[in-house]
């Protein structure tokens, strides 16, 4: 086997290694080391008033759902406002949203369209409050979740509170369920950062943020659920996660509906990542650039170079009867992902079938974020992902 076989393979291994175990272990040993305040868990003397913040675009079929869940939520009535931003919706979202105005819902429409970071920036004149709860048209908040998310806010070191996906299925066939496996170790890991202190980004399906941090001119491209940690970060306060505030993110219907999210995700945290590249200089920001360098890029980069070992194994193959038996089970890999991904959207799959596919979704969008990110293609504005049972 050549040195250059073995090199090649060696990175995305070790990638793999580093941010998805060695991490981890890392985020244990130093939880036991760090001792922190726990964040406040009785309520406090009167509820802060807030303000819900939902971009939406073309969502007549999930907003309903989402707004009768915020306004039947366990928090004052009088303390809080939902703001529903339209970004140039074209169908019955507006007419929507605006029934639900004798519960304190307000509607902002956005022309024309500029995208879901456009549209967060618009809503920043309209907000209300000392905190700004922000989620999708596409979220279902159970009651409890959002006094979860603001307790925490009662300590003054705490800008940003992140809640805790919970990976629904709403139909049978469930081709994404490799995502249910995902978000529950992405949450696992983020409860394990918050332990030790602060953690690296906050989940973009339910946060909260002190409304200083709430800006309305960032960059169209950015992302700002990683954006408002980052500069919660630089301006002194830190962002936990509370387990108990969760929310509800059904699954997509298809591989492929599950492959538009992901790499349109991944592309606006790279690009956000990349615009705050200064944090992730150990010298001078410590641990936190520690945990962007892992949790962030040391991820990202697995994805992309996993190709990387099939080449390796392919020019280890010709001497090594090891490296012949590894090609043929990632090809095989390969073509199964391949295989699931193309398949009729209503079609149920195996399991095995299906987690080859989301192993193929995975690759495929990490490949197309480092592409559009090294072009300079930038991703302004977004289509929301059909969610099953909509």
């Amino acid at each position: 086997m050549t040195t250059l076989a073995l090199v090649l393979i060696a990175i995305p291994v070790l990638l793999f290694v580093y941010a998805y175990l060695g991490y981890p272990l890392f985020l244990v040993v130093l939880g036991e080391r760090t001792r922190r305040a726990p964040t406040p868990t009785a309520d406090p003397a009167e509820w802060p008033e807030i303000t819900v913040a939902i971009p939406a675009y073309n969502a007549e079929r999930s907003i309903a759902r989402t707004l009768d869940a915020l306004t039947a939520a366990d928090y004052p009535a009088g303390r809080r406002h939902i703001l529903v931003v339209s970004d140039g919706s074209t169908d019955r979202t507006d007419e929507i949203v605006r029934g639900y105005a004798d519960r304190g819902v307000e509607l902002l429409r956005q022309e024309p369209r500029g995208g879901k970071t456009a549209a967060e920036n618009a809503a920043a004149s309209r907000l209300r409050g000392s905190v700004v709860v922000n989620t999708d048209a596409t979220i279902v908040v159970p009651p409890a979740s959002l006094k979860h998310l603001v307790r925490p806010f009662q300590d003054p070191t705490i800008g940003v509170v992140s809640g805790r996906d919970v990976s629904v299925a709403l139909n049978d066939s469930d081709v994404s369920r490799g995502e249910a496996g995902y978000s529950g170790y992405e949450m696992w890991v983020r409860s394990l950062e918050s332990r030790s202190g602060l953690i690296a980004g906050a989940t973009g399906s339910l946060y909260a943020a002190r409304r200083e941090l709430q800006r309305g001119d960032l960059p169209a491209e950015l992302t700002r659920d990683f954006a408002c940690t980052l500069d919660a970060y630089e301006r002194g306060w830190r962002t936990v996660a509370v387990d108990d505030a969760i929310c509800l993110v059904a699954r997509a219907p298809s591989l492929r509906a599950e492959l538009r999210r992901k790499a349109r995700t991944m592309a606006h945290g790279v690009d956000t990542l990349w615009h705050y590249r200064r944090l992730m200089n150990p010298v001078r920001h410590g641990r936190f650039a520690l945990m962007l360098l892992s949790h962030k890029l040391g991820r990202w980069l697995f994805f992309a170079t996993l190709p990387l070992a099939i080449v390796g194994l392919a020019m280890a193959s010709a001497r090594s009867a090891l490296a012949s038996v590894a090609l043929l089970a990632a090809l095989l890999g390969v073509a199964a992902g391949t295989y699931a991904l193309l398949a009729h959207e209503d079609r149920g799959l195996p399991a095995p079938l299906a987690l080859c596919g989301y192993a193929m979704v995975a690759i495929v969008a990490a490949l197309t974020a480092w592409t559009r990110f090294l072009r300079g293609d930038r991703v302004l504005v977004w289509e929301p992902t059909a969610r099953s049972g909509e």
